[in-house]
């Protein structure tokens, strides 16, 4: 199944399922960007709009992509805000977004379904103004080693959807290829229980070195 079809089968039952991952990286987001505005703002992988409301808060204007149309729907229903923009886009394609327009870009829990890090870092240094911010949250590769990855309830059993490891130096690897400086680098865990392995990582790069 492709990308897109998992997160349309999931749609429907992304938002009630019980999702550590999910609602951990949502206050991730929320420590990491305390400052009131950002301006333009692009939001790869809005999903269901899980974040989406709150960055229309803190800035001009959001731009937010994801490959499901059905979760888009959701979202769409969700979020009524005006400076709010929601594109149907496959990521590992061109992005439908003007070169140095964002601000700061948002990614959550979306690189470990793309392949290509490397052209996700090309196509943010393209779309960020110069000192622009991009900001990456997702499942932590020490997760993945242990074989933990995305996966829902359908009415044929567990779906995983495709997902594929990216080491910690493969993001500071295809960052400096792409000219962008690493800002900040966290782990974050489960009810802070440091002796276990972290469930998120999250990075935040500043383009234009």
């Amino acid at each position: 199944m492709k990308i897109g079809d998992s997160y349309n089968a999931w749609a429907d039952s992304y938002d009630s399922m019980k999702n550590k991952t999910r609602d951990l990286e949502g206050k991730v987001l929320r420590q990491t960007f305390l400052n009131p505005h950002y301006g333009n703002i692009l939001e790869l992988g809005c999903g269901t709009g899980k974040n989406t409301g709150w960055l229309s808060e803190k800035a001009d204007f959001v731009t937010a992509l994801d490959i499901s149309p059905k979760m888009i729907e959701i979202a769409r229903k969700k979020i009524t805000a005006e400076n709010v923009t929601f594109t149907e886009a496959d990521l590992q394609v061109d992005w439908p977004v003007k070169p140095g327009w964002a601000n700061l870009i948002t990614c959550s829990l979306v690189i470990e379904h793309i392949k290509d890090l490397d052209f996700i870092f090309a196509e943010a240094a393209r779309a960020l103004k110069r000192n622009g911010k991009f900001y990456i949250c997702e499942l932590h590769p020490g997760k993945q080693y242990a074989g933990s990855r995305a996966k829902f309830e359908t009415e044929e059993g567990v779906h995983n959807p495709e997902a594929y490891v990216h080491h910690i130096s493969d993001y500071l690897n295809a960052a400096k290829h792409n000219k962008f400086s690493l800002l900040d680098l966290n782990e974050y865990f489960d009810d802070r229980e440091k002796e276990n392995i972290p469930r998120l990582i999250s990075l935040v790069f500043e383009s234009g070195i």
